[in-house]
C-alpha cells in the first residue's frame, strides 16, 4: 500500500520497510503471540520520490528525528496489525506533507502610526497625572 504524501507524490511500496514486534498494549492473550506493533522505515535521504529542492527542505526540517536519512514512524495503538500498518502510513505521510511545505511569507515589518504614539503618548501622561493626584503632599 504506497503511502499518499500529497496528490502529487506518493510513496511507493518498494521504498517503504515494515518492522513487526509485540505490543506492549491491549490485546488479552494476543497480546503475547501477535507481532501487532508496526514500525515503518522510509530512507528520505536515498528516495527519487521528491525533487531535490523538496528532499532537502525535508532533510533539513526532519533532521532531528532522522537516523542516517531514515525516518522511523512507529505504530501500536490498535490490536491489529492492520491498522496499526494504515496508522504507520498515514502518520508518515503527514509527517512528510509538512516537512516539503512551502515556508510561511516573510513577515512585513510595521510601525505604529503617529496618531497612536500620539494618543499613547497622552494616555500615559493622563495616568501619571492621576497617580500624581493621589499621593500624599505632606500637608
Amino acid at each position: 500500500m504506497p503511502v499518499t504524501v500529497t496528490a502529487q507524490y506518493a510513496i511507493p511500496d518498494a521504498e517503504l520497510r515494515w518492522r513487526f514486534s509485540r505490543s506492549s498494549g491491549p490485546g488479552g492473550q494476543g497480546v503475547n503471540t501477535t507481532d501487532s506493533r508496526v514500525e515503518l522505515v522510509f530512507d528520505l535521504a536515498a528516495t527519487a520520490v521528491f525533487p531535490p529542492a523538496l528532499r532537502e527542505r525535508a532533510l533539513a526540517r526532519l533532521a532531528s528525528r532522522l537516523v542516517d536519512g531514515t525516518v522511523v514512524i512507529a505504530a501500536s495503538e490498535f490490536r491489529s496489525q492492520l491498522r496499526n500498518r494504515e496508522a504507520a502510513a498515514e502518520r508518515l505521510g503527514e509527517v512528510l506533507r509538512r516537512a516539503i511545505a512551502a515556508p510561511p511569507p516573510a513577515r512585513r515589518p510595521t510601525k505604529p502610526s503617529k496618531g497612536q504614539q500620539r494618543r499613547r503618548l497622552d494616555d500615559k501622561k493622563r495616568r501619571g497625572n492621576l497617580k500624581r493626584g493621589r499621593r500624599d503632599t505632606g500637608d
